[in-house]
């Protein structure tokens, strides 16, 4: 409607000007009351100017423009410069011109007071249009009270219409008094100072936001390196008191392991390595106070073995507990009991007087130990073998004094006595006994070992049966050693197995060569003998066949010489054994029976050929002694057994005689021949007249056993 009834007879360079300024400029001319949202905007003020010099129609034209405008020039797009805010913009201002032109017919006067009459009438239409029509949008599109939206938003609002109204008033008054051209030229450039001046404001608000961000962004750098910081203290701080619980953790575990390297783990006792340090300590003691005296107690548990292999290792450890507990209630004040390992004890009697006092501690112990233990409701007795070793001013070393407790221990042991006090002789038999394994060891290796055989004779036809392969040790500084001296020795050191697998191989090698020289010989045999500790070689049978095979020895001349006690000590695996050696067609012997505890529930089990009668029966056999009633007992039992007799250590013809009257079978002695290399039985066996002579002696019927006599010790 504006356009339709725009009276183009106004259009000239004032028009151009106006509408230049107040379409393009005078939108970005604002002023904005601090604290609050009112903006004094100086097009608004034009735009009531227009309606008063250039009419409604213009008025309205330029608002829908400038409106235009805003929407898309200006890079704030609030409510004021949305499509919704051009279309109430424009609307109020033709609807307040129009109300203008209605009321005062020619708004455009030269009265001033009536036309500020008529510009702030214009802009309270305005304002009541504008905020009913934006309270109306805003209340629907919220679903609020327009009254309370009104009230709230728009109200305050009335002063920037009058406000708007005073300034367009103020225009006015100037274009009366200065000419127009030259006010809005200065109006344009002031515009352009303006904006200038607003371009610059805003590019200094732009770089002191730019300033304002960056001192935030290093505020909150300096907030960030602050929160590193304190999370670095805390972390530290952490690390600190985590090293601290580890360094006491530290201390802990090697107080722990301090104790554990000194201690023993079952029964919490000082072990060996602490108690030493002690001993160490003592002796030093003694050194520096004349007249101080203390003594070792080495302890072994006896028969603890049995305890482990018939009642479990649970109950071992259990009853060791239960010894050491009772030990530590035995020894005084100022000294120390310890366990070394197993069944092994120690104790440091500190400050004593004499040797009788220590006999007289040791016999306490051994009487205390003696008590039984009650452990899971069974009773379990034991006993101890103590050794002691007191100190004297020839011991330098801890080790030496618990040395010589440990002899003093063993030969405790070995003679049965509950307890030995250590003499210097003990530790001279133990350093000959240590050279004698270390000469062994190296005798093996040198080949210092031989094999010398003794005749054994039929006692019946006086014919020679064979022969029984005996080591010696051709020593290279002693000569010829003794059996009795270096067996024991093997035994206990397991040389004996190897030896006599060398001596069985040896033998049979010799006697096979015999066999072949003679016609007459071919029949020889040869005993071995064997100790008990080849029964716990789970591959002896393996073993003797070996031999056998490697020799091509006929196993029937072969006879091997077991003792009463290698069988008797694990019946059961001995009889199992023996049985696989007697089907390989091997002879068995019983050797040195008589000695020994024999059970006859056993005896009859054994697949064995012969009894063996010990020497010690044999030599001090003499008609009508117990004896010789012992050795009719033995030779009447293996005959009620089937078995044959050989009688060892015949020196005398008295003896021959009584055995062969008895129908002893075969003996051996010197009578006959010592024990001699194989070279000499090359000579023995040439000439056999040496024995052959006493088959002239007539054999006599055997006399009854007297009934009063003792008989063999069979259980």
């Amino acid at each position: 409607m504006a356009a339709y009834t725009f009276p183009l007879e106004i259009l000239d360079i004032k028009l151009a000007v106006f509408s230049t300024v107040t379409v393009f400029f005078s939108s970005k001319l604002q002023i904005t009351v601090p604290r609050t949202k009112i903006c004094f905007t100086v097009s608004d003020a034009l735009l009531l100017v227009a309606i008063i010099i250039f009419g409604w129609q213009t008025a309205t034209i330029l608002s829908f423009l400038t409106c235009l405008y805003g929407c898309f020039a200006l890079k704030d797009k609030s409510n004021l410069t949305s499509p919704v805010s051009v279309s109430v913009g424009t609307m109020t201002v033709f609807a307040a011109g129009f109300s203008a032109k209605f009321i005062f017919v020619d708004p455009a006067t030269d009265d001033l007071l009536k036309s500020c009459i008529v510009i702030l009438l214009i802009a309270g239409i305005e304002f009541l249009l504008n905020s009913i029509l934006f309270s109306l949008f805003y209340s629907q599109k919220h679903s609020r009270n327009f009254g309370l939206v009104w009230k709230n938003h728009y109200f305050n609002c009335l002063i920037m219409y009058f406000a708007n109204a005073v300034i367009a008033c103020l225009i006015i008054n100037l274009m009366t008094l200065v000419d127009f051209n030259l006010l809005f030229a200065a109006v344009a450039i002031i515009s352009v100072i303006c904006i200038a001046y607003k371009s610059y404001v805003e590019h200094i608000k732009k770089i002191a936001a730019q300033a304002e961000t960056a001192e935030h962004e290093r505020a909150e750098s300096e907030k960030l390196r602050a929160e590193q910081a304190e999370k670095h203290i805390e972390e530290l701080e952490h690390y600190i008191a985590e090293q601290e619980r580890s360094g006491q953790a530290l201390r802990e575990s090697k107080e722990k392991f301090r104790h554990a390297a000194f201690h023993d783990s079952l029964t919490d006792l000082p072990n060996r390595s602490y108690f030493s340090q002690e001993v160490k300590f003592m002796l030093e003691k003694t050194k520096i106070m004349p007249g101080f005296s203390f003594a070792v107690l080495f302890l072994d548990m006896n028969r603890f073995k049995n305890v482990n292999d018939s009642l479990g290792h649970s109950m071992g450890d259990r009853l060791i507990v239960n010894v050491a507990k009772r030990l530590k209630t035995i020894v005084r004040k100022g000294d120390m009991v310890a366990r070394f390992s197993g069944d092994e004890f120690a104790i440091l009697l500190n400050n004593i007087k004499d040797n009788e006092e220590v006999s007289r501690y040791a016999e306490m112990i051994q009487k205390k130990i003696s008590t039984p233990f009650t452990i899971s409701g069974k009773q379990i007795f034991t006993s101890v073998s103590i050794g002691i070793a007191v100190s004297i001013s020839d011991y330098e070393d801890s080790q030496d004094i618990l040395r010589d407790a440990d002899i003093a221990m063993y030969k405790a042991k070995e003679k049965g006595e509950s307890y030995m006090i250590f003499n210097p002789m003990m530790h001279s038999q133990t350093v000959k006994l240590l050279q004698l394994e270390t000469d062994l060891r190296y005798a093996i290796a040198r080949e210092e070992f031989c094999v010398f055989y003794q005749p054994i004779i039929d006692l019946t036809s006086m014919k020679l049966k064979g022969f029984e392969a005996l080591v010696r040790w051709n020593h290279p500084d002693r000569g010829l050693v003794a059996p009795y001296e270096f067996i024991p020795v093997c035994e206990d050191t397991g040389m004996i197995i190897p030896m006599t697998i060398w001596i069985l191989k040896t033998a049979c090698l010799q006697v096979r060569k015999w066999q072949q020289a003679n016609v007459e010989d071919r029949n020889l045999i040869i005993s071995v003998n064997l100790s008990g500790k080849h029964f716990a070689q789970l591959d002896l049978v393996e073993q003797i066949w070996r031999v056998l095979s490697e020799t091509d020895f006929n196993p029937q001349y072969l006879k091997l010489e077991i003792t009463e006690s290698a069988v008797m000590e694990n019946a059961e695996n001995a009889i199992s054994t023996l049985k696989e050696l007697k089907e390989l067609g091997i002879q068995l012997s019983i050797d040195d029976f008589g000695t020994g505890y024999s059970s006859l529930s056993y005896l009859h089990r054994f697949p064995i050929d012969t009894l063996k009668i010990d020497r010690s029966f044999v030599n001090s056999m003499t008609e009508g002694s117990e004896n010789g009633e012992f050795v009719q007992t033995i030779i009447m039992l293996a005959h009620t057994l089937g078995l044959g007799v050989i009688a060892e250590g015949i020196e005398t013809i008295n003896q021959l005689h009584q055995l062969r009257i008895l129908d002893c079978e075969y003996g051996q002695g010197y009578l006959f021949s010592r024990p001699v290399p194989s070279d000499e039985i090359d000579k023995l066996l040439a000439d056999q007249s040496a024995w052959k002579s006493f088959a002239q002696t007539p054999i006599e019927p055997v006399p009854q056993v007297s009934p009063e006599v003792p008989r063999l010790r069979l259980a």
